[in-house]
């Protein structure tokens, strides 16, 4: 459930200005209207402490452990400038050992000679440079009575030649700019930084083992990122100060009893049906509250306006993702290691509650097919056999059934699924829009019948079932004029009005009556996917299968390796088109954008 926001606006005296924000992050409700940013210096430190705690991870020993001590703020302070300067000086010294490298690559043909020398030679009147050339050139620079050189041991199979002077324009050449200093200095140079590396990265393993001291003030400094946006936000003049923000309507009381305790004035409003940047908090139950992980790797949020699918997205993303993987031997590997990961946590969260939830479906789901490790041979298991759904089963003929026949009634289940799925999308739209009081859910009306007709159509193309396409196209030329008639209607529009644009849209409800053929076309994916993967291993196990005597070895690394890529490209699949499904498809028929702005409270930072 979206929980239904109010527009708040608290006022008080200048002077109280301090005390009003306190008492807003104290309650951590308001989420606030046209947040400004915090100050520059405060960014500035936060973000530089979040780097360096994060380069010390890598200077940190997994041997030892983590000191809990929180150092005092002078003592931390003095560390963490310590570290500054240490990262600062190693990024130093690393540059200029790569400098110092890159020359020395550029200089070591010439040999290891003292640049200083050759300055001596030249304030007393014998100004040296240094020449590669062709054979041919060399020979005209020798001849030239005018030019004195010396010759000097080749360089990349070319002439080098030492000119007292220079050479003149005709003669090509590359002339070799003299170093500052010589190879041995560089190389001593280098050696030097490295030493100075090595003292920088004592200083930050010495420095790593507080990571608690680092994270203390990392919140620290996070809080007075959020005060000082918090501050700027406010509007004032000579006497007053004003903060406007977005508070839940059940927690309304708890604001109203802090801004009498703090002396400030308040207007409560309901939000603007213009307001675009309404924040959205999602009220999740106990079931609804296993897919919340999913939705936050995903980065997905509705509307304030729109409406909360998230118990069906949670249902059929459950049955998405055993299909997909399909196998019941992976989805006790995913068990184990959820069993694994939870005994490490020592606790129960939602993320290790959801992979319970999606191991058993998988194992199910493989239990009904027949389908471990895609061996054919778990059907000569009497136990594993009687598990099997005859019409689902991957290996058909133990049961008396052609290949042709189970594939065909995988593919109607997938089809079955879809349209249930975009169904019940139409449903919820047409269920939010009848609250609305807007007409336009007849369309949706519309589309639950070009659903169910597409469908239809779909296993008489596909699948071949005797179904007349006579009454299936009547279905979706009743769904194309309702659609047609009421699609362009919407609260505060006048019949005439939305039916004029339901009409200009015509050519537009068209194709997406087109499109949601596809849409429902789109499910077989869960067949083929599903399907690809058993392929994937029997392909591996076969493989393997021809490995004998010394070779059963490889054999089984084959199996591992081929089963373990498998694996990961099945969870791949289910991100790539089990996810897309709840998003998309299903998502597009109930209405939902996923354009729902975070409800972000002004609250103290806890962890």
């Amino acid at each position: 459930m979206i929980e239904k926001m109010k527009m708040v606006n608290i006022v008080t005296t200048a002077s109280g200005k301090d005390e009003m924000l306190k008492g807003l992050r104290d309650i951590g409700i308001m989420h606030l209207a046209e947040k400004q940013s915090a100050d520059r210096e405060v960014l500035d430190r936060f973000q530089t402490l979040s780097r360096t705690a994060m380069a010390l991870n890598d200077y940190a020993d997994p041997k030892k452990k983590e000191s809990a001590e929180i150092l005092a703020e002078d003592v931390f302070n003095k560390m963490y400038a310590g570290v500054l300067d240490a990262l600062e000086k190693k990024t130093s010294l690393t540059q200029e050992i790569s400098l110092a490298n890159t020359e020395i690559d550029r200089i070591s043909a010439w040999g290891d000679f003292s640049p200083k020398e050759l300055a001596e030679l030249r304030k007393e009147g014998f100004d040296f440079h240094f020449y590669r050339m062709g054979e041919k050139e060399f020979q005209a620079a020798r001849d030239d009575e005018n030019i004195r050189l010396i010759r000097l041991a080749p360089i990349d199979k070319q002439c080098a030649v030492a000119v007292l002077g220079t050479l003149p324009p005709e003669i090509q050449a590359t002339e070799f700019m003299l170093p500052e200093r010589s190879m041995s200095d560089l190389k001593h140079d280098i050696e030097l930084s490295r030493e100075g590396i090595a003292e920088c990265d004592e200083t930050l393993r010495a420095a790593s083992k507080y990571g608690s001291s680092f994270k203390a003030e990392i919140k620290r400094v996070q809080n007075e990122v959020n005060y000082s946006e918090a501050s700027a936000t406010t509007g004032s003049d000579e006497d007053f100060v004003w903060l406007s923000g977005y508070i839940p309507e059940s927690d309304i009381d708890t604001f109203k009893t802090m801004a009498a305790s703090k002396g400030c004035a308040w207007a409560i409003d309901d939000v603007s049906e213009e307001d675009e940047k309404i924040p959205t908090k999602v009220k999740y139950n106990k079931v609804s509250n296993l897919i919340k992980p999913v939705f936050d790797i995903l980065g997905i949020l509705p509307g304030y306006r729109e409406q909360d699918i998230s118990i069906w997205f949670f249902l059929f993303f459950i049955l998405f993702f055993a299909m997909i993987i399909g196998d019941g031997a992976y989805g006790l590997i995913i068990l184990i290691g959820t069993i694994a990961l939870n005994v490490v946590q020592k606790k129960m969260t939602n993320v290790t509650f959801l992979l319970y939830v999606l191991s058993v479906a998988t194992i199910i789901w493989g239990a009904v097919t027949g389908t471990w490790f895609g061996m054919e041979s778990a059907m000569n298991v009497p136990f594993l056999k009687a598990l099997v759904i005859p019409s689902l089963a991957t290996y058909p003929e133990y049961f008396g059934l052609t290949s042709t026949t189970t594939q065909n009634a995988i593919m109607k289940f997938s089809f079955s699924i879809g349209a249930i799925q975009m169904a019940i999308g139409s449903i919820l739209s047409i269920k939010k829009k009848i609250a609305e009081k807007d007409l336009s859910w007849v369309a949706n009306v519309g589309w639950t019948i070009a659903i169910i007709a597409m469908y239809l159509l779909a296993l008489n193309l596909v699948i071949h079932d005797p179904i007349p396409l006579v009454p299936v196209f009547i279905m979706i030329g009743v769904a194309f004029v309702l659609v047609i008639l009421f699609g362009g209607m919407a609260p505060g529009k006048s019949f005439g009005e939305g039916l004029k644009s339901g009409l200009g849209g015509a050519f537009t409800a068209f194709l997406d009556t087109i499109s949601c053929f596809g849409n429902v076309m789109s499910y077989i994916r869960l067949f083929a996917v599903g399907m690809a993967g058993v392929a994937i291993s029997q392909s591996f196990n076969g493989i393997a299968a021809g490995m004998t005597g010394p070779m059963v070895i490889l054999g089984v690394v084959v199996v591992l390796i081929g089963h373990a890529l498998n694996l990961v490209m099945c969870f791949l699949s289910v991100v790539v088109h089990g996810v897309r499904l709840n998003v998309l498809e299903f998502s597009g028929q109930a209405g939902l954008e996923w354009t729902g702005v975070p409800y972000e409270p002004f609250e103290e930072v806890k962890k």
